[in-house]
């Protein structure tokens, strides 16, 4: 019984200490956090904390790697949700998601800390990158392919597409969460965006049944 017991009790361990360390990290960053707060408030000792992470950095890069995930889960279900209740086109539906990764970048403060402003800083530009390739260049490629497939968008490369368009969004949610106003920051990222991401449709850009994202707008998503 012991010995089934082990592995269990061996990932309650680590998911405590993930669990720990986000808040943390969230509330305090990632410079102002002590591996000493830690472990205090997860309740370990620190020979647990470094059996399952090298050091502050690598338990750090995990949480970022959560938060992220999460995100990306959270824009796909809630893109299935809408279109399930409103059906829509691909590109209408991508539209909308991104206007929702900017309401993210400003109003979910996990991601906001964790992911957009420490991450980059304490790991570097190249692990922002691998999040991105992990958790969306798959699923943007995806829709991307729907949206030439339904007409909604030039038929162009999709592989170079899904690259640019991914880095614009990257610099948008960085913009938005690093900005000393993020909502005005992020009401001006989502008409500018969304103008620039227009210009892809068929005849134009002109998507003549959906409205542009206007300026003043107090949810800008919802009038995409």
């Amino acid at each position: 019984m012991t010995r089934s017991r082990r592995p269990e009790q061996t990932a309650d361990t680590r998911q405590v200490l993930l669990a720990a360390a986000r808040r943390r990290f969230a509330e305090q960053g990632y410079a102002a956090t002590g591996t000493e707060e830690i472990v205090a408030d997860a309740r370990v000792t620190r020979g647990a904390l470094y059996h399952h992470f090298r050091d502050k950095a690598d338990l750090f890069r995990t949480v970022m790697e959560q938060v992220a995930m999460e995100v990306a889960e959270k824009l796909v279900a809630g893109e299935l949700a809408r279109g399930a209740e409103l059906p829509s086109d691909a590109w209408t539906q991508l539209r909308t998601g991104f206007q929702s990764l900017l309401d993210i970048s400003t109003t979910d403060s996990d991601f906001q800390r964790i992911v957009l402003i420490d991450g980059p800083a304490v790991l570097g530009n190249d692990a922002w990158e691998q999040l991105v390739e992990q958790h969306g260049y798959r699923l943007l490629s995806e829709w991307l392919e729907r949206a030439v497939a339904e007409g909604r968008i030039d038929p162009l490369p999709v592989t170079p597409l899904t690259r640019l368009v991914a880095a614009l969004l990257s610099q948008a949610s960085l913009y938005t969460a690093r900005a000393a106003d993020p909502d005005r920051a992020r009401t001006e990222v989502g008409i500018v965006l969304d103008r620039l991401l227009r210009g892809l449709g068929r005849r134009g850009g002109d998507l003549a049944d959906q409205p542009a994202v206007s300026a003043g707008a107090p949810h800008p998503s919802a009038d995409i």
